[in-house]
């Protein structure tokens, strides 16, 4: 009995030193050890840069004024060509930013070696219309990108130099040509064109252009007998009603005066 009792308060004593350890070791809250645990990573973001946007203005100065030239390749096919003479003078005016009044004016001899008969056109044309640019120009730049609407009219005469006479059964043989050497004076045609072209300034105040015309025949007066095979002005009347024309200009700007256009610039200036 006496064993029994010590036994018991041994065993009741080491319960009492293990508990009273037990009340001494502090908690841990799950979410302090989740921090314990798993150490905290900090993920630096990119410093973003504040932009002030700033609005300035440039002034560009735009020139009105005439601009006068001729077609170099008129002037110059009578050099290879001994079929034909011509010139031809180009003008236009500015009258706002993208419209210009334009004209040409000129002189053409043809003679034209058809396979019946040949002959001559000679006289002067007029053209007069407008173009519209559509080029967006930089700083201090001129150049032309243009579609245009041209009237046309030509005044001249055809000289019938010769004709064949059609030999339905040329067993003998074509027939020789007889020659005529009449002339037809007092003709005239008029016509509507759709004008294409394009101008830079190589120099100061000198363009070089090059331009390609579609052409409609409205009226055409013609001589008895046959028909004007060549129109100065509008060209080969081969095709019916319908024409082409191309020119290569070089041309001088005669500046009259000046306007100033104030154009709005966005710049971005970063903060410190």
């Amino acid at each position: 009995m006496k064993h029994t009792l010590k036994f018991i308060s041994s065993l009741f004593l080491f319960f009492s030193v293990f508990l009273g350890h037990a009340q001494d070791t502090p908690e841990i809250s799950p979410n302090k050890k989740d921090t314990l645990t798993k150490p905290k990573t900090e993920v630096s973001k990119p410093a973003i840069k504040e932009v002030e946007v700033k609005t300035d203005s440039v002034i560009k100065t735009d020139r009105y004024g005439l601009r006068v030239g001729v077609d170099l390749y008129k002037l110059t096919r009578g050099l290879y060509d001994k079929d034909y003479k011509g010139i031809e003078f180009v003008g236009d005016w500015r009258l706002t930013k993208k419209y210009y009044l334009a004209a040409e004016l000129g002189y053409e001899n043809k003679t034209t070696d058809d396979d019946r008969l040949n002959s001559s056109a000679s006289g002067t044309y007029i053209k007069a219309g407008f173009d519209y640019n559509f080029y967006e120009n930089w700083l201090d730049m001129e150049n032309l990108i243009t579609i245009g609407l041209r009237g046309g009219f030509s005044s001249f005469s055809q000289d019938l130099n010769s004709y064949k006479i059609y030999n339905p059964n040329p067993y003998w043989g074509e027939l020789p040509p007889v020659d005529v050497n009449q002339k037809y004076s007092g003709l005239s045609a008029s016509w509507l064109e759709v004008a294409m072209g394009l101008k830079a300034k190589v120099f100061d105040n000198v363009f070089v252009g090059f331009g390609v015309q579609l052409k409609l025949l409205a009226t055409n007066k013609k001589p008895s007998g046959f028909d004007n095979l060549y129109i100065p002005g509008f060209n080969r009347t081969y095709d019916g009603s319908f024409g082409v024309g191309f020119n290569y200009t070089v041309s001088y700007f005669i500046p009259i005066y000046k306007k100033k256009v104030t154009l709005p610039e966005i710049k971005e200036i970063p903060k410190k």
